[in-house]
């Protein structure tokens, strides 16, 4: 896998450019871009990556540079779409299998984010649903989205689920720099997403990976041709 080196800003402006133009990955630093909006719809931007890869980061620089470029953006975290305790505890606190497929809420995600996004849709998408510290509902409003707006779904375990995506990155850390960086009450989910590697193989899946072991000074492959 050939990488490059690059900020995240610059990562921002380029991915940013591609959802303007996908025949153009690169403009120049600090442009606003000239292509118009779509008007007939969204584009839907995933964002994949272990919490200690902090997928939020490019996440709001990506958000930052479509709104200088005239684009409607609604940022949504997976961590907001987290299921009861309830549930996630039920085979117990530090289970893998329900970490894997019983954690996030992928029913409330494609009902209440990816649905109003399909084509055809309202456009009102419910930015959160579940506070895991109160571990009650969070009553958010919802968040109109006109089309041509872009929504940015970022998040772990994202790529195997067949969520559709327009666009999706996938942030990853080598086994030692995932172990580094996840924090100690968290290191029980290392095996998780161990397999996820092994059985989503998310860096095939995603139209463009990152490399993040030192989060100072990413690469990444760029924008792979499908």
């Amino acid at each position: 896998m050939q990488l490059e080196a690059i900020t995240w800003q610059r990562m921002a402006e380029r991915l940013a450019g591609h959802l303007d133009d996908p025949g153009t990955t690169a403009e120049p630093a600090g442009t606003t871009g000239t292509t118009a909006p779509e008007q007939g719809g969204w584009r839907r931007v995933g964002i994949d990556g272990a919490p200690a890869a902090g997928t939020g980061v490019l996440a709001e620089h990506l958000a930052d540079v479509l709104r200088l470029r005239g684009r409607p953006v609604l940022v949504v975290a997976a961590e907001g779409f987290l299921r009861p305790a309830s549930l996630r505890f039920e085979f117990g606190r530090e289970d893998v299998d329900s970490y894997l497929g019983g954690w996030y809420d992928t029913a409330a995600l494609w009902r209440e984010v990816f649905g109003p996004t399909d084509p055809g849709g309202t456009g009102r998408v419910l930015p959160d649903l579940w506070d895991p510290v109160s571990d009650r509902a969070t009553r958010s409003p919802y968040t109109a989205l006109p089309p041509g707006g872009v929504l940015v779904v970022h998040g772990p375990l994202l790529l195997g689920h067949w969520f559709p995506f327009d666009l999706s990155v996938h942030i990853r850390l080598s086994p030692g720099a995932l172990a580094r960086r996840t924090e100690e009450s968290a290191r029980w989910t290392l095996p998780a997403f161990a397999r996820y590697e092994a059985d989503t193989d998310p860096a095939s899946a995603a139209d463009a990976v990152v490399r993040a072991d030192d989060p100072r000074h990413p690469a990444w492959t760029g924008i792979r041709a499908r």
